[in-house]
């Protein structure tokens, strides 16, 4: 049989993850799993919210809207957009990484640049789809390449993956839209956001009439439904939109219905509302107990941070990964999430922070 090679590697984590295991079962001992991107200080409790759920309605049996069901829409528009937004700009998608294919899918550019430090999974994905990727350092230097990028994508990821740290919201609006305004797309991932804020956030609400602005958004990392696999893009751009929704259509003829009852529940109801609060009070408290230990240990890698905040969910530690796998800490690489400084990088680790505060100073208190 002949097949079509996409180019594409499986993720570096899941080989990470698989000697992880194998050393766990060696040794009979039990490691600290930080090479995942997971919020796991908690669970989202979402017994009194799926007692509610009718699952014998004709909604939950039959195909949902190609486009995603109304309400969620109207939810969003109302939750992430303070209902300034149409909700036919909106398109409900299986998670952050198939609605970031599906854009780079539907976009017509020679090629996309990524963060100097950026999450693997995009040039993947750009492998798959045929697309040139490039990188730049800082935001001020696409202002100074902006001629050259007027057939490019810009992503940026703020709080970024895989350094965890977080640029001033004037700062980075400033260059979205003066990118924006001269015709170069900038694709807004920025998962990790909303587990920090809620509805008084007003910065995707400063982007919504930006025609060359994409918003990918994922309920992966902000109410803690990984499993759910559920997400959105936003474009005010018709053309776009239109495109979305065939290939959307073609590709998945409905999203779960389950999935998107579920999160209109939790983005609209009272009780949906107290259980999303609770989840990001005490994930938030314990990502920023973990962060403030290590800075007290000297183990926060403070380069990273001159011009930023580290936030999380991850962060970057001056440890190997091959120093902490001796700790029994399972991290990853940073020469995994870079491609021009893979040899300094090795010297640094990325770690997930956001897991409980107790079993995190337990294992990093023996350096």
């Amino acid at each position: 049989m002949d097949i079509q090679k996409s180019g594409a590697r499986y993720s570096a984590i899941v080989g990470i993850g698989e000697k992880i295991k194998q050393k766990s079962k060696e040794t009979n001992s039990e490691y600290l799993l930080l090479n995942r991107g997971v919020n796991s200080v908690c669970n989202i409790d979402l017994n009194s919210i799926v007692s509610d759920i009718d699952f014998n309605t004709v909604e939950m049996q039959v195909y949902p809207p190609s486009q995603g069901r109304p309400e969620l829409r109207n939810s969003i528009n109302e939750h992430y957009f303070n209902k300034e937004s149409k909700i036919e700009n909106i398109l409900i998608c299986g998670g952050g990484m198939s609605a970031l294919d599906l854009v780079f899918q539907s976009i017509k550019v020679k090629q996309i640049l990524l963060p100097e430090y950026y999450w693997g999974s995009y040039a993947q994905i750009m492998t798959i789809r045929g697309i040139e990727s490039n990188t730049y350092a800082k935001l001020e230097d696409l202002e100074e390449r902006t001629e050259s990028l007027k057939n490019s994508a810009v992503i940026i990821c703020d709080p970024n993956n895989p350094l965890g740290n977080k640029l001033p919201d004037e700062k980075i609006l400033q260059h979205i839209h003066h990118l924006n305004d001269n015709g170069t797309i900038v694709i807004v991932d920025c998962p990790y956001r909303r587990i920090f804020c809620g509805e008084e956030d007003d910065f995707f609400q400063q982007l919504v009439d930006c025609e060359n602005v994409i918003i990918v958004e994922s309920f992966s990392k902000s109410l803690g439904l990984s499993g759910q696999r559920l997400g959105f893009i936003h474009t005010p751009h018709k053309d776009l939109t239109e495109e979305l929704g065939i290939r959307l259509m073609y590709a998945t003829n409905g999203i779960n219905a389950f999935s998107q009852i579920l999160v209109h529940s939790l983005l609209s109801t009272e009780k949906g509302k107290q259980a999303t609060l609770d989840f990001k009070t005490s994930t938030v408290a314990g990502i920023r107990k973990n962060i403030e230990f290590l800075k007290s240990k000297h183990l926060l890698a403070e380069k990273f941070y001159q011009d930023s905040e580290p936030v999380g969910i991850f962060a970057v530690v001056n440890q190997s990964e091959e120093k902490l796998l001796e700790h029994r800490i399972g991290s990853v690489s940073l020469s995994y999430f870079t491609r021009n400084k893979k040899e300094s990088a090795q010297k640094f680790a990325r770690i997930c922070v956001s897991v409980p505060h107790d079993k995190f100073r337990t294992y990093f208190n023996q350096f």
